[in-house]
């Protein structure tokens, strides 16, 4: 159960979509003045190093946030990339990026002090768990930060809705055991009941597995069904290249994506603009791509 360990992958192309789009919908929500609770149902540990032994060991922020800050996407990114880029910039102020920021951090960094905007942390991993309470209480903003050591579906209850009617709900487990698609879609239904108005944000990998592809879809008829409108991206990088005669090793994780229920009304045209060149940076061969879909 506790095999998965963000910090083998923190920074890859995954975490830049995810937290590319975490970004703009915190943007979105605290453009009204009123207080938004986040709470982030599968945290990690919530700071990575990316010269430390787990993410050199996998190297696979080689092909997201080392690849795109080298590429000249980022020296005129368009508008939903660049607050991205200016975020992660906000850990690294040598220039050197040797930090990444998970989604703890991401939507830590920029909670408001007024009006006094919450997050909720949860992590079940023990090593994860004691990280994360330590990096959060270097948080300007630790005194709005909640962390639990508990099981995030079941928590999440306890805290929809909040007081303001407004958040964001983040879902991003590991899928370590398959019946985490399963869960994920239990949870956004239960909760869309108690907190119809609330942003939903599930992040899945593409993998093959029946439920993986499966997800989106249960996840586009619950939204349906909610009368609530939904947002679907996904961005493939592809399979690496290798040299003819060369054996090719494991690919790893190829794509991932997001559905969103309750987004932003602005997120697609921005994603149209982003996802494109996106794919261009990161891409690395046959199959890449990228998904964008809305209700």
């Amino acid at each position: 159960m506790f095999s998965y360990r963000h910090g083998f992958h923190a920074g890859n192309h995954a975490d830049v979509l995810k937290h590319m789009v975490l970004v703009a919908v915190l943007k979105h929500l605290q453009a009204k003045p009123t207080a938004i609770t986040v709470v982030d149902t599968h945290a990690g540990a919530g700071l990575y190093r990316l010269d430390s032994d787990f993410a050199g060991t996998s190297g696979e922020a080689q092909d997201g946030i080392v690849k795109l800050l080298a590429s000249p996407l980022a020296a005129e990114p368009p508008p939903l990339l660049a607050d991205y880029l200016a975020m992660v910039a906000g850990f690294n102020p040598s220039g050197r990026n040797k930090v990444y920021p998970g989604s703890p951090f991401v939507t830590g960094s920029m909670l408001r002090q007024e009006p006094r905007d919450r997050l909720w942390l949860f992590e079940l991993h023990p090593t994860d768990s004691k990280a994360l309470l330590g990096h959060v209480d270097q948080l300007a903003t630790k005194r709005q930060v909640g962390v639990k050591r508990e099981d995030g579906f079941e928590g999440l209850r306890a805290l929809i809705p909040p007081p303001s009617r407004r958040g964001l709900v983040l879902i991003d487990p590991s899928y370590e055991i398959k019946n985490d698609y399963a869960k994920v879609a239990h949870c956004v239904q239960e909760s869309l009941k108690k907190f119809a108005t609330g942003t939903y944000m599930v992040w899945y990998p593409v993998i093959p597995r029946p439920e993986a592809h499966e997800l989106p879809r249960r996840l586009k008829t619950l939204a349906n069904q909610a009368g609530k409108p939904w947002l679907h991206a996904a961005l493939n990088i592809g399979l690496p290249a290798h040299e003819p005669g060369e054996q090719a090793g494991r690919p790893g994780l190829t794509a991932s994506g997001v559905f969103l229920v309750n987004p932003p009304h602005t997120l697609k045209a921005a994603l149209q603009e982003t996802l494109p060149p996106l794919v261009e940076v990161l891409g690395r061969g046959r199959g890449q791509g990228h998904t964008l879909e809305s209700s």
